[in-house]
């Protein structure tokens, strides 16, 4: 008997040193092609970058997959045991593999064998991040024995602290959101430190299958998970009995935070700059690499430029008539699901989708449009409001605008018309406005003239209804907005604001063609100075000074300041008539506010990548000493302005001087009143296709244009004076109300000589017709009445001559030159 049982051990040992052989040899192998587990310590993974607004408020968030990284030491200990409670309660104790979770499971999988229930598997955290990160997810015995190899190598070479964090950042959990960080926001629009229990353990739930456990479709399954999870706390003592039963009493409460905008009324922004870093950097390092972009835009600001532009197109586009309705619905029976499976425009909160219930020659009775919840449904509950007939006369109107085709809403909409509406005010919330989206669009931009930050933009009425940005991609002619830069060039070449030109028709030939230039509206005054040409917006005195000058020095002016590259010097040119965007007028015209100096346009302030390393500011200048630690009499730091002086200083002032007037008494007089000083021009292109105005007061610039995407007529008096002006005011009403007033800076040797506003010259004692005007030194006032532009003798009107007797001494022509 002891024989058998020596030969029987004899037998079983070397079955079992076969088998460790065996094994032996097996793992050899398998761990020949093992991946290198220590690039861990090198983890970088798709990123999540932000975009944040001046204040700091975040605009826009662009990602692959959407991830923050979040290090362990920021992850409250509460969601720490939700996740350890949910996948490995043992993670700190284990050496990478659980022994006794493994043995429980394959005990449980035999007792379920042929139940048809799903395999209970027994991997640690250890083992998902071996997975996850180093190996497929094939379930085959090779890839088991290599995460278990992995596993107790990994565990060897990193801190508990360091898995768990792999793990925490790394796992995806639905709705494209992967890791605790964006889980936390995407599921409950929440930080990770703002989570309650009931809310860990939920999106500890989720690794296991965030499908099977969906808040919505799933929701029986996914509350099921969620206090299952919490029993678990509860057992492994991380939290209280009475915490965990009161936090199974709490319903799942997610409320989605899907999109990729945050900020209102920022899309056209936001999109501008991620174009920017795609271009800048590629689309990898944005959607990926993790970035903190920290922009120039002012929220305020930019919701009163949105505001202000918003109300002059639907100002414009109502006297226009009633377009017709969005669309046609079923008014009968339940119209509420109809009308809540159309999308309405987001960036435009204050407007509803409605359906005509019923037309009256009272008005209108409306449906309004049911929103829907996070899981896609809609409640049962119906609002209804009125439209009285007041509150859409607008739309009464022919499309010109010209005449009334109808007397009331009959005719204007049917029964199951869409259209949009607006609440009137809070004294009854039934009452609403007849509204329409405008066909005619346009672009606004706001721009510190120091530092060339754009403050706010604008690109359209909708970013909705239209993703194209008005306001830098749309190629328009800027009109007599450019004339300033036709002056100054003049100002800068010899003339003063008081040279006379000739304002009478003119013709130009060239390659057989005859060219004739005209003001708007055909009148002309004669022989009028500088100031009144850019005051009333004169093209015939604007070609004849470019002529006089030369269109190659109107060329590099252009090109200087960067409206056009390599503009054709042609006179044509010089009315505006070549091709522009808003942002470049507005940094232009930020030149002539800031006192010449060049700008460099931004939309960007500041760029970090993942690990906070700054890697572009748009600041370049150097602050020495202002980093100092203490304070010991010593001077305050000076910053050097290394910008380029592109313009005179003294021209500069000269022009704001001129464009001071437009606003004072020129094109703009009529829709441009602010309580401090201010500059501007009026723009106006051919057949009013296009509506300009850019203007400045010393500390912010604003440009915008008004017109159809597909430029056409917009109608006689549709003027930059009427309509772009008035857009300007408006916001510029808002934006400044709160700053403090400043004065244009006059530069030191000027002299301010009161001329006479006609003739330009020295204004005599009592002269009615008195202006301050700015002059260089070695310039003044002419001592001759001397007209540019005309090669014959000019004689001077007798209104001239009888109010100011220095002209009678002498009545000349000329080409230019200092008067």
């Amino acid at each position: 008997m002891i024989r058998l049982i020596g030969y029987l051990f004899g037998i079983g040992s070397v079955v079992a040193l076969g088998f460790a052989a065996a094994a032996a040899i097996y793992l050899v192998r398998i761990s020949k092609d093992l991946p290198d587990y220590e690039v861990l310590a090198k983890y970088a993974p798709p990123v999540m970058t932000r975009f944040h607004a001046g204040n700091g408020a975040l605009m826009a968030e662009y990602a692959r997959e959407r991830r923050i990284f979040l290090p362990i030491q920021a992850v409250p200990d509460r969601v720490k045991a939700a996740f350890l409670s949910a996948e490995d309660k043992n993670f700190y104790n284990h050496p990478g593999i659980d022994i006794s979770g493994l043995t429980r499971a394959i005990v449980v999988n035999l007792q379920n064998l042929g139940s048809g229930r799903r395999p209970v598997g027994a991997s640690t955290i250890t083992q998902q991040v071996a997975k996850n990160f180093l190996l497929s997810s094939d379930q085959t015995i090779d890839r088991k024995a290599k995460e278990a190899i992995l596993s107790f190598r990994i565990e060897q070479t990193y801190s508990k602290d360091k898995i768990l964090e792999l793990y925490l950042n790394e796992i995806f959990f639905g709705m494209n959101s992967y890791g605790i960080a964006s889980a936390a926001l995407t599921y409950f629009d929440k930080s990770v430190t703002e989570l309650t229990i009931a809310e860990a353990a939920y999106l500890a739930s989720l690794p296991k299958g965030p499908a099977n456990y969906h808040p919505f479709r799933h929701p029986q399954a996914a509350l099921e998970r969620r206090n299952w999870v919490i029993d678990r706390m509860v057992e492994n003592g991380f939290i209280s009995a009475e915490d965990g039963t009161e936090a199974k009493t709490e319903p799942l409460g997610v409320h989605l935070r899907i999109g990729s905008s945050y900020l209102f009324a920022s899309d056209y922004f936001a999109e501008e700059v991620r174009r920017q870093i795609i271009d800048k950097y590629g689309s990898d390092t944005l959607y990926e690499g993790g970035l903190s972009v920290r922009t120039s835009l002012d929220p305020q600001l930019q919701e009163e430029a949105r505001r202000s532009l918003q109300d002059g197109l639907i100002g414009y586009d109502e006297r226009r008539g009633f377009h017709g309705p969005i669309k046609q619905i079923s008014a009968s029976g339940d119209w509420g699901k109809e009308l809540a499976d159309l999308t309405p425009m987001r960036d435009v909160p204050e407007w509803k989708l409605a359906v005509v219930l019923d037309v009256s020659p009272e008005g209108l009775d409306i449906g309004i449009r049911p929103d829907k919840g996070d899981d896609g449904k809609i409640g049962t509950e119906r609002e209804t409001g009125k439209v009285s007939a007041k509150n859409m006369e607008w739309a009464y109107r022919s499309a010109s605008g010209d005449r009334k085709t109808t007397k009331s809403p009959v005719g204007v909409v049917a029964r199951g018309d869409v259209v949009y509406v607006e609440p009137i005010g809070k004294d009854d919330p039934n009452a609403y406005r007849l509204r329409q989206p405008p066909k005619v669009q346009g672009g606004l931009v706001v721009m510190d003239p120091h530092t060339g930050r754009v403050l706010a933009m604008v690109g359209g009425f909708s970013y909705a209804q239209s993703e194209f940005n008005r306001a830098t991609q749309a190629m328009r002619q800027p009109g007599s907005s450019f004339k300033p830069f036709v002056y100054a060039a003049a100002l800068d070449n010899g003339y003063t604001p008081a040279s006379v030109i000739l304002d009478a028709p003119v013709e130009f030939v060239s390659g057989g063609e005859v060219w004739k230039p005209q003001n708007y509206g055909g009148s002309f005054a004669g022989p009028s100075t500088l100031r009144t040409g850019i005051e009333q917006s004169r093209n015939l005195m604007t070609v004849r000074l470019a002529n006089d000058m030369g269109m190659n020095l109107v060329a590099e002016y252009a090109d200087r300041f960067g409206v056009y590259d390599h503009m054709n010097p042609v006179l044509a040119m010089s009315l505006g008539s070549g091709e522009t965007t808003v942002l470049r007028m507005v940094s232009a015209y930020s030149v002539l506010a800031n006192g010449g100096k060049q700008i460099k346009p931004t939309l960007i302030d500041r760029i970090q990548d993942r690990f906070g390393k700054t890697i572009f500011r748009h600041e370049e200048r150097i602050c020495e000493g202002c980093n100092a630690n203490d304070y010991d009499g010593q001077d305050e730091p000076v910053i050097t302005d290394t910008r380029q002086q592109v313009l005179d200083p003294m021209t500069a002032y000269q022009i704001t001087s001129m464009m001071q007037g437009v606003i004072q008494r020129g094109t703009a007089s009529a829709h441009v009143k602010l309580d401090r000083e201010a500059a501007g021009k009026t723009g106006t292109t051919n057949d009013e296709k296009d509506a300009w105005f850019v203007g400045y007061t010393p500390d912010l610039v604003a440009g915008l244009y008004i017109g159809y995407d597909s430029p056409k007529p917009m109608g006689r008096g549709a003027t930059g004076g009427g309509l772009a002006a008035p857009v300007f005011n408006e916001f510029m009403n808002m934006a400044t109300a709160d700053m403090p007033k400043s004065k244009f800076h006059i530069p030191d040797g000027m002299s301010l000589i009161p001329v006479n506003r006609k003739t330009g010259m020295a204004a005599y004692d009592g002269d009615p017709d008195t202006i301050i005007e700015a002059f260089k030194p070695g310039t003044g006032p002419a001592d001759s009445f001397s007209v540019i532009g005309d090669s014959d003798e000019y004689a001077a009107p007798e209104e001239i001559l009888r109010t100011s007797p220095q002209a009678n001494q002498a009545v000349t022509s000329g080409a230019g030159g200092l008067f």
